[in-house]
């Protein structure tokens, strides 16, 4: 609270600081929608070719813990109960890449970290070249796989970023002050792209096994037994035509053989 009001007395315009906030928020918020409802589907579909809010619709229990606690990590179990239950993905691949994903994917966090970047340097009037554009690109991309699943755990690694192109880190009061907003829909847009990997990798993977299925099927063993050997030969290793080429004993046979006996 003191951080943020003493960054607000220091502002000549108050009018102005609210209405830029305003703006970050919204564009922060709406870079997360365009990545979220468009980027994210379009990749899901053009990997597996089904559509992919009939996936999402599966997955509104923990997209709504995701939005309520700010938390990756504690989205985590429902997560996993979600998409195995209602999605059917493997076990395997998920409670492989979701606990995974909860620490290192981090889509919505790099977009707020590149909105609070530039946030900043247009609030201190600095002009950002296309040099500087790109190192905050690539420092956010980096920043945000370290960052914490935990409510706000990307704020504190905009400092590395605002540190990389000489921007003050005492600005970071204002992001803070109203990230309990933007967090929300920074968590959702992380949750569901761990969930659509999740769902990438389990169609990839049936689709490899029914492959090696279809292969297997279509082989076959093809053996003649040792005619010199019969009885050393398996019963098991016959011929395709063997079984029909066999004659069935007689009642004659059977009557010539007890009668040598």
């Amino acid at each position: 609270m003191f951080l943020v009001g003493s960054k607000i007395v220091e502002m000549e315009d108050v009018v102005l600081l609210v209405t830029s906030l305003g703006k970050y928020i919204f564009a922060s918020i709406l870079g997360h929608i365009i990545h979220g409802g468009i980027i994210l589907p379009l990749i899901y579909f053009a990997f597996t070719r089904k559509n992919p809010f009939s996936f999402l619709l599966g997955l509104i229990t923990p997209l709504t813990t995701a939005f309520a606690t700010c938390s990756s990590s504690a989205t985590l179990p429902s997560m996993i109960k979600c998409i195995e239950e209602n999605n059917g993905v493997d076990k395997r691949i998920s409670r492989f890449i979701l606990p995974i994903g909860a620490t290192v994917n981090m889509d919505g966090a790099a977009i707020f970290q590149c909105m609070a970047t530039v946030f900043i340097a247009q609030l201190n009037n600095f002009d950002l070249n296309a040099g500087q554009i790109f190192t905050i690109l690539v420092t956010a991309t980096a920043s945000s796989v370290g960052a914490a699943g935990i409510p706000a755990g990307g704020v504190l690694t905009i400092a590395i970023i605002l540190e990389a192109i000489g921007l003050p880190t005492n600005d970071i009061s204002l992001i803070l002050a109203v990230d309990w907003i933007v967090d929300r829909t920074t968590t959702v847009v992380n949750v569901e792209g761990d969930a659509f990997g999740a769902g990438i990798l389990h169609y990839l993977n049936q689709k490899e096994m029914k492959e090696k299925e279809s292969e297997l099927s279509e082989v076959y063993v093809e053996a003649i037994p040792n005619c010199k050997a019969e009885a050393e030969t398996s019963p098991l290793v016959m011929h395709k035509d063997q079984a029909v080429a066999t004659p069935t004993p007689t009642m004659t046979d059977i009557e010539s053989k007890e009668s040598v006996l």
